[in-house]
């Protein structure tokens, strides 16, 4: 026991008077009991949700213009340079596999290479299989997706593992 913090006293647990009385524990088990009876029937509530402030169905009604003002710069920046016709292909194929599913599934994929494409509040729900440069990846869009490019949810390369010590070079024999 040469270490300098082993001649400290340990600190002494905290007087009965601090862990509060009798009824006051009784209390928090009433408290904890009465949470777990509102929990229980409680169906689970999921929170609306807005983009800068403003709520999805507002969003859908607004128009490009609009919409582009609550976006970022650079995404500013490429609506108002003008939207092609690729990109207005591709929310026209989306509304297509939308109208063509059932209630309550999920559209079928839609094949791009518009690894560029802003996200908009349109294309929410949709299955879009993004081109990472040898496969589509499929990509659900989601709210919270919006503003953002189809890119980010399609990842190009394969993320390495490190770790793998002593690999190199040992291929074919071990040298006893």
């Amino acid at each position: 026991s040469s270490h300098p913090c082993s001649s400290r006293p340990r600190s002494a647990p905290p007087p009965p008077s601090q862990l509060g009385t009798d009824a006051e524990r009784e209390t928090s088990e009433e408290e904890e009991e009465r949470m777990a009876d509102a929990e229980q029937p409680k169906k689970r509530t999921f929170r609306k949700y807005s983009y800068r402030g403003i709520d999805l169905d507002k969003l859908l009604d607004m128009s490009n213009q609009d919409l582009m003002e609550l976006f970022r710069a650079r995404q500013r920046r490429k609506f108002s340079r003008g939207i092609k016709r690729k990109p207005i292909a591709l929310l026209k194929k989306l509304r297509k596999a939308k109208r063509e599913t059932a209630y309550g599934e999920k559209p079928e994929a839609v094949k791009t290479h518009l690894r560029n494409m802003v996200i908009v509040p349109e294309m929410i729900g949709s299955v879009v299989g993004v081109y990472n440069g040898k496969q589509y990846i499929n990509v659900e869009i989601k709210p919270e997706m919006i503003g953002h490019y189809l890119a980010e949810f399609s990842i190009t390369y394969k993320p390495i593992k490190h770790g793998r010590a002593g690999m190199a070079g040992k291929g074919a024999f071990l040298p006893f």
